[in-house]
């Protein structure tokens, strides 16, 4: 794409953030429709030839079947514009498609097959299971740069497993953690997600105009038209469903997306605490040299990266969130909202991955401040009024809760406060030393050894 035409684009995926996500332009393009489009339609051609009970579709010679596998897999880009162009006249797309093919086996011994090719067949039996290999192609890409970013916060987690950290629950001061546990807890929810994304296969059908194979069944009787359907879908890496209206009902697809979804909440739940520990001093960021902040305030250096992965993410899980919605939902045997509303498949993945990879960025760029997070420690030991109070309820105190409320509660206590408050105790003297001991920085509990499981 040219400067000039990504200037003039209207959507930013083709136009400022083209070079973001090019992997999906084969995926969830025209052309990446219509070359999957010519893909099922010759794996169909190549199935009827090799069904005993089709006879007047002769067998393939082995070259021919190389060559029908040439044609499904060799789509050009010149092919794609000779299918628009074919588009024009028949203003159908798929049978586009069809008229192609037959261009394309003219004057080859496969030619005598020519009219089996889109036999029996529905636009909708081409249409989604080309949908279907879109999403699976465009899930492994996905699936790629969410295990890199999941990587590298956990490469972050066991980095930073020991490095304590005040941690903070409605905004307030509380109990201490290290920044390597919070990070992997984002690992966990993360691979977690992704599982979910990986067990769904993509469902497709291929069983005619609504559903029953009944043209089928019209021309050959006998042949085994579910178990045929069945193999090619399987041989495209999806599985089949075999009951449908018109339309395969779009719920794997829906399914899909909310997982995706809430992938995507994952990290944006991630992005906004990265970005609020770098509020707060907790991770400082690498100049990058040339870089501007603020075209007024020269020393700023602002968490652009985690921002913009915020809005890209909200973008996605809005768009994938209306279709998953709305595309389970059809009029009786079919009508034709999904079909304009599925042409945005690729948005919706587009601006996951451009997140993604925001994120990354983001993350290179992270410097812990460990002189931050040890002078915030220092300044809260009234967050020990936790384990205190739990060791007087242990050897049976009167009110220990009252009394740690009492001393601390909405007021800024030193280290020389908390500890004359646990000498004066009448704590027995193991209890007593390892209080005396204690200290925001080291009430970390296990969370060095959490941070090591992801």
């Amino acid at each position: 794409m040219t400067n000039n035409q990504m200037l003039m684009a209207i959507s930013p995926l083709d136009g400022r953030y083209a070079g973001k996500c090019p992997e999906l332009r084969d995926v969830f393009s025209e052309y990446g429709l219509i070359k999957r489009r010519i893909l099922v339609e010759c794996t169909w051609l190549e199935a009827l030839c090799a069904a005993k009970e089709i006879k007047e579709c002769k067998a393939l010679t082995p070259a021919e079947r190389k060559a029908l596998r040439a044609i499904a897999s060799g789509t050009a880009i010149e092919d794609a514009a000779r299918v628009k162009e074919i588009e024009k006249t028949t203003n159908h797309d798929v049978k586009a498609i069809e008229y192609f093919l037959k261009e394309k086996v003219k004057g080859t011994s496969l030619e005598s097959r020519s009219e089996f090719i889109h036999f029996a067949c529905t636009s909708e039996d081409i249409n989604n299971m080309s949908h279907a290999l879109m999403l699976r192609d465009g899930k492994a890409v996905l699936r790629e740069a969410m295990d890199e970013v999941a990587g590298k916060i956990a490469a972050m987690a066991r980095q930073y497993a020991k490095v304590p950290m005040l941690a903070h629950t409605h905004g307030q001061p509380a109990s201490p953690t290290t920044v390597g546990k919070e990070l992997a807890v984002a690992v966990a929810r993360l691979r977690r997600q992704a599982a979910e994304i990986d067990r769904l296969v993509m469902p497709a059908k291929m069983n005619g105009a609504v559903g029953n194979f009944n043209a089928h069944l019209s021309a050959y009787p006998g042949a085994d038209w579910e178990s045929l359907s069945r193999k090619v879908i399987e041989s495209l890496g999806l599985r089949q469903n075999r009951l449908t209206t018109q339309i395969e009902s779009h719920d794997g697809i829906a399914e899909l997306f909310d997982a995706v979804q809430r992938w995507n909440s994952v990290l944006l739940d991630f992005d906004r605490d990265v970005w609020t520990y770098v509020s707060m001093g907790y991770f400082k960021q690498r100049t990058v040299k040339g870089e501007i902040g603020s075209s007024t305030m020269p020393h700023k250096v602002n968490p652009i990266d985690f921002e913009n992965s915020e809005g890209n993410l909200g973008i996605a899980n809005a768009v994938m969130g209306f279709m998953a919605r709305k595309l389970p939902i059809s009029r009786m045997q079919r009508d034709l909202t999904d079909s304009t509303t599925l042409r945005n498949m690729g948005v919706g993945f587009g601006y996951t991955l451009i997140a993604i990879r925001s994120t990354l960025k983001g993350l290179g760029k992270l410097e812990l401040n460990e002189e931050r997070l040890a002078a915030d420690l220092d300044a809260n030991w009234e967050v020990l009024a936790e384990p205190i109070q739990t060791v007087m309820r242990k050897v049976g105190m009167d009110h220990p809760y009252e009394r740690l409320k009492e001393l601390t509660r909405g007021r800024r206590v030193t280290a020389e406060t908390m500890r004359d408050f646990v000498a004066a105790l009448p704590l027995p003297k193991a209890d007593k030393a390892r209080l005396l001991k204690l200290s925001p920085s080291t009430y970390t509990g296990l969370a060095e050894k959490l941070a090591k499981l992801v």
